[in-house]
């Protein structure tokens, strides 16, 4: 329900954020705010995108967690999108999704408001991580590879469908000699 309510507030937020600016600064002006703030996002967009890729793969690479490059580069491509939207309110907000403090503030509290989980599969042994002692327990069945099966003969066509060269090639007329 609170969705429904940011869809129907967030419009009304910002034309009434448009009037009060563009009474201010003028028309044009806030015309030319409103494009350089998406040109500034769609920047936003291709420069942080690809340093946040980066950021990930040097992470994984050094067998650190990526959740947290991972969780920047995703509300860096937040505020890209929200820069991209025209409109004063989205600009403030994406704005401050570009400051790492603030980034790390709503980190933090999506992390209050996530759990994590574990499903095991039909075990008691919750609180044992799995291959814990390092041994795997499976079961095997060495089956033989099944015969090959023997090629088929040959079709016996009648003479009528075989024709003068049953053997050669492109004799149906779609191929040129």
């Amino acid at each position: 329900m609170w969705l429904l309510w940011l869809f129907v507030a967030l419009p009304i937020v910002e034309i009434a954020l448009f009037i009060q600016v563009g009474g201010l600064i003028g028309v044009w002006a806030t015309l030319g705010l409103v494009v350089l703030a998406a040109v500034a996002g769609m920047a936003v967009i291709r420069s942080q995108g690809a340093h946040a890729w980066l950021e990930a793969q040097r992470s994984l690479a050094q067998l650190r967690d990526p959740s947290r490059p991972l969780a920047h580069g995703m509300m860096l491509m937040v505020a890209g999108l929200l820069l991209i939207v025209p409109g004063f309110f989205t600009d403030i907000v994406a704005l401050l999704l570009l400051i790492p403090p603030v980034r790390d503030l709503v980190m933090r509290q999506a992390g209050r408001r996530m759990g994590v989980r574990t499903v095991h599969s039909g075990r008691r042994e919750a609180h044992r991580p799995p291959y814990a002692d390092g041994v795997i327990d499976a079961d095997y069945v060495v089956e033989d590879d099944p015969p090959a099966r023997a090629p088929r003969p040959p079709l016996d066509l009648p003479e009528d469908l075989a024709g003068d060269q049953p053997n050669r090639r492109g004799s149906s007329g779609w191929t040129r000699h």
